[in-house]
C-alpha cells in the first residue's frame, strides 16, 4: 500500500473481502457546485453507489495525507472550503510535503484510487481540449492521465464548454477506448449527444465489464472512458445551452479567467444564467452515472 494513503476502515474492510469499490473525486464538492447542494449531492451518490452492491471512496488530501473514503464531517468540510485547492498529478507532492489540504480532479482521484488498487471511477464529465485551444494551448491533464493511468472512468462525457472533437482526437491519439453506454453518440454533459460517434456501443454492464478485465489482463497501460448519457429528463436542449455556454465564454475573456479557474468559472456563471437548471442536471447525471459504475465494479469483481 502506498505510504502516504489512509484507507478508511469500510473501504479496507471491502477490499479486504474482494468486494466492489467505486472511487469519486472531491473537486466536484469543493470547486463543482454551491454549499449546501454539493454535501447533499455527495451524500447521495455515496447512498446510490452503496445500494447498488458496491462501497464508495471518495478521495481527498486532509493535512498531506491522501484520503481513501471520507467521513461524513470530512465530506462537510470539503463542502464549505472554497479555498482548497485542486490537486492533479503535479500538485501531489506539493501538498503532501507542506501536509496541506486538497481536493483531488478527475486527475488527481484516478492516480489515488491506482494507488488503493481501486478500478472504477465515477464523475460527473471528464476535462478535455479547451475551445480556442490554438492559442492558449489550454489541454486538460485528465486526457494525460487517462493515457497512463489504470482506471475505468463513468461520466457524462465532457462538460460542454470544451472542444469534443478535439477531445475525442486527443483520446483516440493517447490509445483510450471510448465507450458509449447505451448510446452510439458521445454525450456532452448536459446534453445527451454531441454529435461524435463513441467507439462502441455496449447495452450491458457485464459486456462492459468483460471489456475493461481483458484490456487490463493484456497489460494495456491507460484508462478506459465510460461515456454514459444524462437522463432524458434532465437534458438542456442543444441550442440553449450553446447560447449560455457562449455568453459565459464572453464573460471568462471579458474578466481575464485562465487556467485552472475557467471550468468553475463557467460552471458558476452557467449555472445563474440558467436559473439553477443547470445545477439540477449537473446532480442528476452524476447520480446517474454513479449507479452505473457501482453496477460496473460489481461486474468486475466477478472476475476476482
Amino acid at each position: 500500500m502506498h505510504p502516504y494513503l489512509d484507507i478508511h476502515p469500510e473501504v479496507a474492510q471491502a477490499k479486504a473481502e474482494g468486494r466492489a469499490l467505486v472511487a469519486l473525486e472531491t473537486t466536484i464538492i469543493s470547486h463543482g457546485m454551491p454549499y449546501p447542494q454539493n454535501v447533499t449531492m455527495a451524500r447521495d451518490v455515496e447512498t446510490i453507489i452503496r445500494a447498488e452492491g458496491a462501497v464508495p471512496a471518495t478521495i481527498g488530501i486532509i493535512k498531506g495525507r491522501v484520503k481513501i473514503g471520507l467521513t461524513d464531517e470530512e465530506l462537510e468540510s470539503f463542502g464549505q472550503n472554497r479555498a482548497v485547492e485542486k490537486v492533479s498529478r503535479r500538485d501531489f507532492p506539493l501538498l503532501i510535503a507542506q501536509k496541506m489540504d486538497g481536493a483531488t480532479t478527475v486527475a488527481g482521484t484516478m492516480i489515488a484510487a491506482q494507488w488503493a488498487g481501486i478500478q472504477v471511477f465515477v464523475t460527473g464529465g471528464l476535462g478535455g481540449v479547451h475551445r480556442g485551444v490554438g492559442e492558449s494551448w489550454d489541454i486538460s491533464a485528465d486526457l494525460a492521465e487517462l493515457a497512463q493511468t489504470n482506471v475505468a472512468v463513468v461520466c457524462a462525457g465532457v462538460k460542454s464548454i470544451l472542444d469534443i472533437p478535439k477531445t475525442l482526437e486527443v483520446l483516440e491519439t493517447a490509445g483510450v477506448p471510448v465507450i458509449g453506454y447505451k448510446t452510439d453518440e458521445f454525450p456532452a454533459f448536459f446534453t445527451r449527444s454531441s454529435g461524435c460517434p463513441v467507439l462502441q456501443r455496449v447495452d450491458e454492464i457485464s459486456k462492459l465489464a468483460t471489456i475493461v478485465k481483458t484490456k487490463y489482463e493484456m497489460g494495456l497501460k491507460g484508462g478506459v472512458v465510460v461515456a454514459n448519457p444524462i437522463p432524458l429528463e434532465h437534458e438542456i436542449p442543444s441550442i440553449e445551452i450553446t447560447r449560455t455556454i457562449e455568453a459565459a465564454l464572453r464573460d471568462a475573456e471579458t474578466q481575464g479567467i485562465r487556467g485552472k479557474g475557467v471550468t468553475p468559472f463557467l460552471l458558476k456563471n452557467i449555472v445563474e444564467r440558467t436559473q439553477g437548471r443547470s445545477l439540477k442536471s449537473n446532480i442528476a447525471l452524476v447520480k446517474n452515472n454513479a449507479r452505473v459504475g457501482a453496477q460496473l465494479a460489481v461486474n468486475l469483481t466477478q472476475f476476482m
